[in-house]
């Protein structure tokens, strides 16, 4: 039997940026925009837990990275969408980045990302730099 873990967020991008983008892509301008979050809203998958962070991506979602908290060393968020979803980028020890975009709750999802790595990587407990 397998190690149990406990899901603190499992699904897709926020909608908002679906929304948003599909109104910019009335532009022709705002075209590649609006393709990227479709792709996204498809194929993108995240999943959060005590132990990882799991996000399925990539052509049809066959794509899939897990980090676990002691490997990160630092978390940087940026709001979009007026705050309601934000981007993350999550900074391994080998130096590996880890983007995850249009991330609902992303504050909460910060909070809790620092929360677990200061638990299972003291010496980096200041994910937050």
């Amino acid at each position: 039997m397998g190690i149990r873990e406990e899901i603190y967020y499992e699904g897709g991008p926020h909608i908002g940026d679906l929304i948003l983008n599909l109104l910019i892509g009335l532009t022709l301008v705002g075209l590649p925009l609006t393709i990227g979050a479709i792709v996204r809203a498809l194929w993108l998958r995240f999943r959060i837990t005590d132990r990882r962070i799991a996000v399925m991506g990539g052509w049809m979602g066959r794509d899939r990275t897990d980090v676990i908290y002691s490997e990160i060393v630092k978390v940087v968020k940026i709001p979009r969408g007026v705050g309601l979803w934000g981007d993350m980028v999550v900074t391994l020890r080998n130096g590996t980045r880890l983007e995850m975009r249009a991330v609902p709750n992303f504050r909460e999802v910060d909070d809790y990302i620092n929360e677990k790595v200061a638990c299972k990587n003291p010496q980096y407990s200041a994910a937050k730099q």
